[in-house]
């Protein structure tokens, strides 16, 4: 059967895109983190932020969904609660880096795995930068999850210069320094998606990527 497609003059209507999940992680634990009740509107209801969802809750985050906006009454820095279960980051590898970096510098341990899939997937990335921080975090063996995190007497800034370019490793490492006393500077050879910095209202230079 042949199709013949006619160019069109114009085209009209309305359509509605569906939630970025690469944000929605990150509104969620920004709003986990802060003050007060977060309003998320437009959320991706992937299987991914779900998981991230599922473990800001084991941490102690109240959330509700009202109608289409998502509720989430921040605990403030630092003050997560110890979950009594290992988290369950699904298939899901921006929960489990991103969520490595929170954990770093909290008081209690934790341990964060995932499916199948996920714990083939390499951890050292985001490891390394968070160990120079002062965190101390165990792997299985590959440097794979599921990861220990265990709690330290603080963590300190660090200059870093991300050796694989890596929105998720970036991440991390901004979400514990908020924890962390000093300043840390991440530098990008390459510059990679910047919705934890926008959304954190970070500046960023543009030739060298550093925060």
């Amino acid at each position: 059967m042949n199709v013949f497609v006619k160019p069109a003059k114009m085209l009209q209507g309305e359509i509605t895109l569906p939630g970025d999940k690469s944000i929605t992680h990150r509104a969620m634990m920004i709003g986990a983190l802060s003050d007060g009740v977060t309003e998320i509107h437009g959320l991706s209801t992937a299987a991914d932020p779900l998981s991230t969802l599922s473990c800001l809750r084991e941490l102690g985050v109240k959330i509700e969904l009202s109608g289409e906006i998502l509720l989430i009454e921040g605990r403030g820095l630092g003050n997560l609660t110890q979950s009594l279960r290992p988290l369950d980051a699904g298939n899901s590898g921006t929960t489990i880096r991103l969520l490595t970096g929170i954990l770093a510098a909290q008081k209690f341990q934790s341990v964060v795995t995932g499916d199948k899939s996920l714990r083939g997937r390499p951890m050292k990335r985001v490891i390394d930068p968070l160990v120079q921080m002062g965190a101390r975090i165990e792997s299985a063996p590959g440097q794979t999850a599921p990861l220990k995190i265990f709690p330290t007497n603080g963590l300190h800034g660090i200059e870093y210069e991300l050796p694989i370019p890596s929105a998720q490793v970036k991440s991390a490492i901004i979400f514990a320094a908020l924890h962390a006393e000093g300043v840390t500077t991440v530098q990008e050879r390459i510059q990679t998606r910047d919705h934890t910095e926008r959304m954190l209202g970070l500046d960023a230079q543009a030739i060298d990527g550093s925060y």
